[in-house]
């Protein structure tokens, strides 16, 4: 879902991890391979534990890809995730380069039962991709898509960004849904839900899954699909990473065009009520070739605030202008950038003023409605702020999402028609503390009208608010969860606890 804010990005997005040219790999685990020192390291449950110096050298020297310590060249760029104010420091990152370092990376993690974090495009607000003192485990050297026209299936490697698989299907005139920021992982998008702004035609990311490799917690490699770990099929798809790391997804792709019409309609802040209210009334009967997000922004600085309307209509020309009639009534905006443009471009356009770059903090919820209290809710109280960006989204769900049963995958909230987000952001560096106390007050008079979150969005919440947002696909994915991780190794997401020891 787009956040867009005028700020310019204080951080690009993560690039893949590749070898210098004419530097072997001995030389870049050469201090670690000498002699890397016993590595004081915390567990899953929170304890102490020494890992030994040979163990490391031998999980270093069993990778192809890197294994970084906090001394180690590189270590600081990789620890680092979108959101600046995560600062956390792993013991150890390992970068892997194949399927079989992911491996590795993971039996050494259960042996010695780590904090384990794993981490493709660093977009977790709450820095679930991070960890302090544990072990990272950073996909971005598992970058890379494969298309098959005839098929109309994309394999993509687990740490691939959805960039690139928009870029690779649109060449040949295909698309699957996947999310708004080019620079989100494809891994952590896709297991959560994964909307987009095609996920009206085509449903979700993970609806679009036709099979998976994932890396379970005893390393062992297993492809899912429908005929194939049916019951790890159905988890990835809505149950996040608790059940392990997949390594390459299969979707299938839809003939598009390259073109589509999209951008803003822009008003000032003072006609929020009645741009909020035609929103409200026109997603009941908006086609789902249509995709639309209200967006209401203050930005810091007592620069005036506005109201948008971010749009995207991908259907046959022929229908467009029936589609954008509506919009009339609300007169002519302050800027209307809506036209038609490449997909990839329209898809690329949030990346660099993605908010997610500077200090963030979110919380969100889904709406089957816009009524009318919930308008008067969020206009009353709604503040700016010389020192940060606030911002309310809309982002419009329906269509195919909810076409889709409620048990099919583990994913449950298909009744939702929009997902109600309230984000803040700042400078990096200035206290936050203000902020985030009216940020949760705020939220506190937003919450009772929405029913669940996006577990891609989970921030603060409770264990117990956690399992009741997987909802009637509770108790089935804690029984994946006892089968393939029953020690919790995969415990840096919206967590579905085991029952079992192990």
């Amino acid at each position: 879902m787009k956040r867009r804010t005028f700020f310019q990005s204080t951080m690009a997005a993560a690039a893949a991890t590749a070898i210098p040219r004419g530097q072997s790999f001995a030389g870049l685990y050469r201090l670690v391979l000498q002699d890397p020192g016993d590595v004081l390291a915390v567990r899953g449950d929170g304890g102490k534990v020494t890992l030994k110096g040979a163990a490391v050298k031998e999980l270093a020297a069993s990778i192809r890809g890197r294994l970084l310590l906090a001394k180690s060249e590189g270590y600081e760029e990789a620890r680092r995730v979108l959101n600046p104010t995560i600062d956390k420091h792993p013991a150890l990152i390992a970068q892997p380069t194949s399927t079989a370092d992911v491996q590795a990376a993971v039996v050494f993690a259960r042996e010695n039962s780590l904090l384990t974090a794993v981490k493709c495009g660093g977009h977790s607000f709450s820095g679930q991709s991070t960890c302090d003192g544990g072990l990272m485990i950073d996909l971005s050297g598992l970058r890379a898509v494969r298309i098959d026209p005839v098929a109309k299936r994309a394999v993509v490697t687990g740490g691939s960004l959805l960039g690139q698989v928009d870029r690779a299907a649109q060449e040949l005139e295909l698309v699957t849904p996947l999310g708004t920021v080019s620079h989100t992982g494809v891994g952590g998008l896709t297991t959560g839900g994964g909307f987009g702004r095609v996920a009206r035609r085509f449903g979700l990311a993970l609806d679009n899954v036709t099979a998976v490799e994932v890396v379970t917690a005893d390393g062992k490699l297993l492809r899912a699909s429908k005929g194939e770990n049916e019951d790890l099929f159905w988890g990835v798809r809505g149950g996040g990473g608790n059940f392990g790391i997949v390594t390459s997804f299969e979707f299938q792709l839809h003939p598009m065009q390259r073109k589509v019409i999209g951008g803003d309609m822009l008003f000032p802040l003072s006609r929020a009520r009645e741009v909020l209210s035609f929103f409200a009334d026109y997603c009941a009967q908006a086609p789902d070739d249509l995709y639309l997000d209200f967006v209401m922004a203050a930005p810091p600085g007592g620069a005036e605030g506005f109201v948008a309307l971010n749009s995207c209509y991908s259907g046959p020309e022929s229908g467009a202008a029936r589609a954008y009639q509506p919009m009339k009534r609300l007169g002519t905006p302050v800027a209307d950038q809506t036209k038609s443009i490449d997909y990839v471009d329209l898809q690329r356009s949030g990346d660099v003023t993605d908010p997610r770059a500077m200090g963030t903090y979110l919380k969100s919820g889904f709406t089957s409605q816009v009524t009318p209290d919930l308008i008067a809710t969020i206009l009353a109280g709604f503040q700016a702020h010389p020192a940060r960006m606030t911002q309310v989204f809309l982002p419009q769900c329906g269509g195919a999402i909810g076409r889709v049963p409620t048990t099919a995958t583990a994913f449950a909230h298909r009744y939702a028609n929009q997902s109600l987000i309230s984000m803040i952001a700042w400078r990096a560096g200035d206290d936050s503390t203000q902020h985030m106390a009216w940020a949760r007050k705020y939220w506190a008079t937003l919450e009772p009208f929405t029913r669940g979150f996006y577990t891609n969005e989970v921030a603060d919440e409770s264990a117990q608010v956690v399992d009741a947002n997987y909802r009637e696909n509770h108790k089935r994915l804690v029984t994946i969860k006892n089968k393939y991780d029953p020690t919790n190794l995969f415990r840096l997401n919206a967590n579905v606890r085991p029952t079992t020891s192990g």
